[in-house]
């Protein structure tokens, strides 16, 4: 369980994806449908939400959730691994996930989480931020 880690003043950093992201996004729910794998969005129950992670982005990038979601990332790169980590909330990072490897979480407490990919932060920029209600 996940609680805390709101950032200053509690503004979420999360931009509007550009049609670059939309491109990628579309590409990794087609990869992750390829794979059988879950995607990006709700579960049927509610009480989930997937996000994937392809070339360097995760898809989506931002969303705003109930407390008590317990929100999955999916690696869907066949060939690059990557990580879930919420720096600013202090939290430590997760393994590197493979392809088709997960990590998931459950957000208890309301406030921003901004999460990134530790290899990938830094020079591909890939964040993401989660707006928990």
């Amino acid at each position: 369980m996940l609680g805390g880690g709101t950032l200053a003043g509690g503004v979420a950093r999360a931009q509007a994806p550009d049609a670059f992201t939309i491109g990628i996004c579309a590409e990794a729910e087609l990869e992750a449908a390829k794979q059988g794998l879950a995607k990006s969005g709700p579960s049927a129950d509610g009480k989930g939400f997937t996000i994937l992670m392809y070339k360097y982005r995760f898809c989506p990038q931002a969303a705003t959730l109930a407390v008590g979601t317990a929100v999955t990332w999916i690696n869907v790169d066949k060939r690059t691994s990557h990580s879930v980590w919420l720096k600013e909330a202090g939290r430590p990072e997760s393994d590197r996930l493979f392809n088709a490897e997960t990590v998931t979480m459950v957000f208890d407490k309301p406030g921003t989480y901004r999460y990134l990919c530790g290899p990938h932060w830094e020079k591909e920029a890939m964040s993401g931020t989660l707006l928990i209600r």
